[in-house]
């Protein structure tokens, strides 16, 4: 399980978070000079579990209609911004300027 101070710690990260199942912001951390606040990454937790619940459901209904598999289970979800990525991993997430945005490293660091 990753921590958020090694996830703060990532190049390019301007907040690091953890969530619940169902969303709820449970803690973060924040660099120094970053303009999220609490509120935005509780939004942003809700947005991540909703879109991970949804892509869910998909790659089931893909895998029983087309008898492929492999898509299921969904663990994490991106979402890309004008300024800034958010890259969720299970129950933590990360806030990386787009300018440095390592998706690479992001996903390595949250799955450990």
């Amino acid at each position: 399980m990753p921590s958020l101070e090694s996830l703060i710690e990532l190049n390019g990260v301007e907040a690091a978070f953890q969530f619940s199942a169902k969303g709820e912001l449970s803690d973060f951390k924040v660099s120094d000079g970053s303009e999220l606040t609490e509120s935005v990454l509780d939004l942003l937790s809700h947005l991540c579990v909703a879109n991970v619940s949804i892509a869910s459901m998909q790659a089931r209904g893909w895998e029983t209609m087309t008898g492929m598999k492999g898509f299921y289970p969904i663990k994490g979800f991106t979402l890309v911004g004008f300024a800034w990525t958010a890259i969720t991993n299970d129950d933590f997430g990360v806030v990386m300027s787009n300018d440095s945005v390592d998706y690479e490293a992001a996903y390595a660091a949250l799955a450990r």
